[in-house]
Formats: C-alpha cells, structure tokens, sequence
C-alpha cells in the first residue's frame, strides 16, 4: 500500500503555510512530553516567541539550542553578565536582553523547584490530571486554566509565561489537544494520550 502523500493530508490551517511547520505540526506539535527538560525548552522557546511568528522561533530553535547549551537548565543558570552580552550578539536568535534574562531566571527556577522536591513534569502535569485534555471547542488563545498555570509558574520565579504564551506551550507539549477536528493528527495525539 502506497502512503498517502504528506501535501495531501487534512492538517490545521496554521500548518499549511511552510514545509517547516507543516514537519513540526506532523511530527511535534501536541506530542505528549513529559520530560522536565524538555517541557522547561519548550516554554523558554515560548517565551521568545512573545511578539512573533512561530515560524521565527522554530527556524532559529537549533540556533538558540548552541547558545543556551541544548537548554541544560543547570548550565543555564550559572549564565551571567558575559553570557548576556554574548547572547545578545548572536545574530542566530532573538537578540531581546528580557527574554534572554527570563531564560536564565527560567533556569533557576526550575532547578530551585527541583531542589525544594518539586518535579516540574509533575507539577504542570498535574493541572490536567496527567493526561491530555481533549478540546472539543473553539480554540482560543488563552483559558482559565491557562491562566491559573500562568500564575503558578510566575509565583514560582518564572518570566515571559502570561496566559497566552502558557496555552500555546501547552498545546505544543501535549498537555491540550488542539488539533482541529478534520485535521489527521488528532486521532493520533489522543491516542497518544491514553494510558
């Protein structure tokens, strides 16, 4: 049997528009990630993505990988003054001192939740019982819940993660599927969702 062409496929509409989203849509976007790193990368890269396209951040996501040093949340918060001033010359990320600033603080507030016995998969896996929430609404840009994580992670040290930023990131970590209801990965990620 021949695999139905990937062109072909019914996705959602924001994907349609560039191979690179279309790939991240198909492979990424809604995937279940329960990895503490890799939830913590995820909402830095978020958190630049403040004022611009997604597009922008994932072509540059290798880019700020080298610079944060593939986002080790240790290694980042021993970042200081020189790792700014280095930063904000790299021409391959967002050169934004606050958002560079918020990543190391990121840093530190993560590994200080770890260090108190906070996991931090636990702890924002917790605001949907562990499991993924299936919307079967409208998609909206922010939600109550996306409000109450927002505040959680602020009272925790965290920067740049306003309600917005909190339901894009965790539409993009599984923790709500927002795929639309045509679109060939919904199925999938629920699926994926199940235990």
């Amino acid at each position: 049997m021949n695999p139905v062409p990937a062109r072909s496929l019914r996705r959602c509409s924001w994907a349609e528009s560039d191979p690179l989203l279309r790939g991240y849509h198909d492979e990424e976007w809604g995937v279940p990630e329960h990895d503490g790193s890799r939830l913590w990368e995820k909402l830095m890269l978020d958190g630049f993505q403040a004022g611009l396209s997604w597009i922008t951040i994932l072509r540059k996501r290798e880019a700020f990988r080298r610079a944060f040093t593939n986002f080790d949340p240790e290694k980042v918060a021993r970042f200081g003054e020189a790792d700014v001033a280095r930063l904000l010359e790299d021409p391959g990320i967002v050169r934004s001192r606050a958002k560079i600033e918020a990543t190391i603080s990121g840093a530190r507030a993560f590994l200080s939740m770890k260090q108190s016995g906070d996991d931090f998969s636990t702890f924002v896996w917790d605001f949907v019982g562990g499991q993924p929430f299936q919307n079967i609404g409208p998609v909206l840009a922010k939600t109550p819940l996306s409000e109450q994580v927002s505040r959680a992670l602020k009272e925790r040290g965290f920067k740049f993660v306003g309600p917005v930023i909190v339901y894009a990131w965790m539409q993009a970590t599984g923790m709500v599927n927002d795929h639309a209801s045509g679109c060939f990965r919904r199925t999938i990620i629920r699926n994926l969702g199940r235990p």
